[in-house]
């Protein structure tokens, strides 16, 4: 007896192959909807067997088969037909996804009412149409496809809730409480150490290996201006982007030409103007936006440059102007300090050096290293298995090695930095721009202390 599976093969083909004239018949088979031969049983004439205990055996074979091959066309008629509840799913979700378009086409009326909470519900729900081209085609994932629809329909059961409940003012006097009452907790904040880094999450691909990108610290809420500052030498062109939005658009509404080039990646922006390294030279420059013109620039006494004494990835990275709560900061190396990291904190408008703190970690072995609540924390490598190693408090002139690690996604970091408004690391990674969030131990100040 053979017993021959096949589910893309026309059934002519087993009859054009095995057929009567060698002594075969077929005995059983079944088919698909499109005529495809899904189970085909031959076994040789009658005339050929004697009629003994092994003919009866035969039989009861061949029976056992027909039972198997029956057993197989209605399990085929069932994945057939979860695969038609998949395609009609599939067809809901594209006309949700329509209903979700008309309904951000009317931005107007979202804006005003401050429905954000129901835009970021829709972009969740924008990936699980790529996910059901998937399981379209693998049966297997039909039950993992039907739970992502119970969630779904969890998520929009919620949405109708939330949209039932409230009329649209009261909706918008209730966020504008909720934001009310966070910007209140968060003024209660003091500086905090930092506990623990997560994330990235991933906001843009784009440039080139090394570049910077940021958003002014001491913005207003309403203004989410983003720059972007591609390459670290040979480069006066800074972009600027309205909102995060045409950042990951790519919808520019400015662009600079700077009067120097710049050095580096280690650039800010503060308080409407842009601080960076000026190219060749330990020159921070300060370029008014508004303006379009250097308000300011001086030279930074002893700091090396153009690759003395850069971060482990080089990229002439010698000079790191930062910021935070405690204001702005600038950190390099000099030969008087042996190549170690130094410290100073600057005036934001004459650039002039107000204090500086001499350290004993070389500048060549840190990765990066950002400022939070005046301390500097470094990395100890820009590669993959990065972590933040060392920690120099600038209040108590002490140092102490930690041990916080954090995720390098791809693999190559050329610029980080803290923004102490949206408290989060702001990262070039090997040409994504990503943000890493930060967990800092806090102490809360109550109505009794001064």
């Amino acid at each position: 007896v053979l017993l021959l599976y096949n589910f893309s093969f026309p059934f002519n083909f087993f009859l054009n192959t095995i057929g009567p004239k060698e002594g075969w018949q077929v005995y059983s088979s079944a088919q698909d909807a499109d005529g495809r031969c899904i189970c085909t049983v031959v076994a040789p004439e009658q005339s050929l067997c004697s009629r003994d205990a092994k003919s009866r055996q035969l039989r009861q074979l061949l029976e056992k088969v027909q039972n198997m091959s029956q057993s197989i066309e209605v399990l085929n008629l069932r994945t057939q037909r979860d695969f038609q509840y998949v395609m009609k799913m599939e067809n809901q979700m594209k006309g949700l996804r329509t209903k979700f378009r008309q309904i951000e086409d009317d931005r107007k009326s979202i804006m005003a009412r401050n429905f954000q909470e129901l835009k970021d519900k829709m972009d969740e729900l924008k990936p699980l149409i790529p996910v059901l081209e998937q399981y379209k085609m693998d049966a297997a994932l039909i039950s993992q496809f039907k739970e992502e629809i119970r969630n779904l329909s969890a998520v929009l059961t919620g949405i109708q809730e939330e949209l039932g409940a409230y009329d649209y003012d009261e909706l918008y006097q209730r966020v504008l409480r909720l934001d009310s009452r966070l910007r209140s907790c968060m003024g209660k904040l003091t500086c905090g150490k930092l506990m623990k880094i997560t994330g990235p999450v991933t906001i843009k691909t784009s440039g080139t290996r090394f570049g910077a990108w940021m958003t002014d610290p001491l913005a207003s809420t309403r203004n989410n201006r983003v720059w972007y500052m591609d390459s670290y030498t040979n480069s006066k062109i800074v972009r600027e982007y309205k909102t995060m939005e045409d950042f990951v658009a790519g919808v520019v509404s400015r662009t600079y030409s700077l009067p120097f080039k710049w050095e580096g990646t280690n650039h800010i922006v503060y308080n409407g103007s842009l601080y960076y390294n000026k190219y060749q030279s330990n020159i921070i420059v300060k370029y008014s936006f508004e303006t379009g013109s250097v308000l300011a620039q001086r030279a930074l006494e002893f700091a090396g440059f153009h690759n003395m004494y850069p971060y482990t990835w080089g990229g002439y990275s010698d000079i790191d102007v930062m910021a935070d709560e405690l204001g702005m900061w600038v950190v390099y190396a000099t030969n008087q300090n042996a190549g170690n990291v130094v410290i100073s904190q600057i005036d934001p408008d004459t650039l002039q050096v107000l204090k500086t703190w001499t350290t004993e970690y070389s500048k060549r072995n840190a990765g990066e290293s950002f400022m939070i609540c005046g301390t500097l924390y470094i990395t100890n490598s820009h590669l993959s298995g990065a972590k933040v190693y060392y920690a120099y408090s600038t209040k108590t002139s002490t140092y102490e090695y930690i041990d916080i690690p954090f995720h390098n996604q791809y693999f190559h970091i050329s610029m980080l930095d803290y923004n102490a408004r949206e408290r989060a690391l702001y990262a070039w990674n090997n040409g994504h721009q990503v943000i890493f969030n930060v967990t800092l131990f806090h102490v809360i100040k109550t109505e009794d202390d001064s």
